[in-house]
């Protein structure tokens, strides 16, 4: 039987359509046809009578223009670069080509995010030189990808937000490493990948079953960054003699990137930490706990329908020691799930950073023997 629509990927060496390369990298096809007509960074084949064909090589060329409009480079001077890497014996101007006298088009009326407005406000813009002088500060604010950002944002959201929609996972990775290494982890976690989740979170509800791959390739990659931190860039000394950290999420809870994070904050501290991941059932939470003595005890919950207070409670009450000198964990319920009243009576925190430091503090404290009776 034949097939109708035929996959992407198998299409490749056939060549893709301008609207298949659109939805590739996450921009309209307005924008490919003003690249091609401004910048020459178009098909370099082209049958008569028929649609264009971009074939491999000419959709590495706009990735590469992608990439660099996204690291703030200006467009010209981006698509000046994309064209000489891909096709460096190709004269970067050339007055007498059609894409070079043609008209630039007019910015689109919805505000685009993928160039062409830039183009369209900077009066230069038809010019392959580099702009004279010092980069701007880094702009807050703006949409990427199409991703509802919305207000008061770093602009490192923006380039993230639009490898997410092209689904291209080297940048991703790229931008991820730099925001932490620009701005710490905390920082990196709270402004920067947080701000994105949501935003296609947002899309996706949006949208009925659309952008699913995106969120799944973005959580992936911030998982994959989070879990390199602390081989990657400078972190304590192990706190010597430290009771461990478990890190739990609550059974039937799938979200488990926020304890990712925290262990990897505590592994910066130089503290120690069992962390289970999602859904963690019951029996093998408290075997971990009777079997490890830690100082305290994570449990998050996402939603209500998995914050469990008769957990926290049987957590709480577990005991480990000899007699006189028995301990008890610490629980610190935390997530969205936990309102007040489910979370009576133990202590919360209101943030990544009051987290570390609350877990520090236990830690550290849990390193010191007990006072023995007289």
């Amino acid at each position: 039987m034949a097939v109708s629509d035929e996959p992407e990927a198998t299409a490749d060496a056939a060549g893709l359509t301008t609207g298949a390369v659109a939805r590739r990298l996450g921009v309209s096809p307005t924008t490919l046809r003003s690249w091609d007509r401004r910048y020459g960074l178009g098909p370099a084949v082209r049958a008569e009578g028929r649609h264009r064909r971009w074939s491999p090589a000419d959709i590495a060329m706009v990735e590469d223009m992608c990439r660099l409009t996204s690291a703030g480079a200006p467009p010209a001077e981006a698509a000046r670069v994309a064209r000489l890497r891909h096709h460096p014996t190709t004269p970067t101007t050339d007055p007498a080509s059609p894409r070079a006298s043609a008209p630039p088009a007019p910015p689109r009326a919805d505000g685009d995010v993928d160039g062409e407005a830039e183009d369209a406000a900077d009066p230069g813009a038809t010019d392959p030189r580099p702009e004279p002088g010092p980069r701007p500060p880094a702009r807050r604010g703006g949409a990427g990808g199409g991703l509802p950002l919305g207000g008061d944002v770093r602009q490192e959201c923006r380039g993230l937000a639009r490898a997410a929609v092209r689904l291209d996972a080297p940048e991703l990775e790229q931008r991820l490493l730099d925001a932490v290494d620009r701005h710490g982890l905390v920082v990196a976690w709270e402004e920067v990948m947080v701000p994105t989740l949501r935003a296609v979170g947002r899309k996706w509800e949006s949208s009925g079953d659309r952008y699913v791959e995106v969120e799944h390739l973005l959580s992936w990659h911030i998982s994959s960054t989070l879990r390199g931190v602390p081989f990657l860039f400078p972190r304590r000394d192990p706190v010597t003699g430290a009771a461990p950290v478990v890190l739990a999420c609550t059974p039937g809870e799938q979200h488990s990137l926020p304890l990712e994070v925290l262990t990897a904050a505590l592994a910066e501290r130089g503290l120690p930490t069992r962390t289970l991941g999602a859904a963690v059932p019951t029996e093998a939470l408290l075997a971990c706990v009777r079997r490890t003595g830690p100082a305290a005890v994570v449990l998050w919950a996402q939603t209500r329908s998995t914050a469990s207070l008769p957990l926290a409670r049987h957590v709480a009450g577990l005991e480990w020691g000899a007699a006189g000198a028995r301990r008890r964990p610490t629980v610190l319920p935390a997530g969205p799930g936990w309102d007040r009243r489910a979370s009576a009576g133990f202590p919360r925190c209101s943030g990544l950073r009051e987290a570390v430091d609350t877990l520090g503090r236990l830690c550290e404290d849990g390193a010191r023997p007990p006072a023995r009776g007289h």
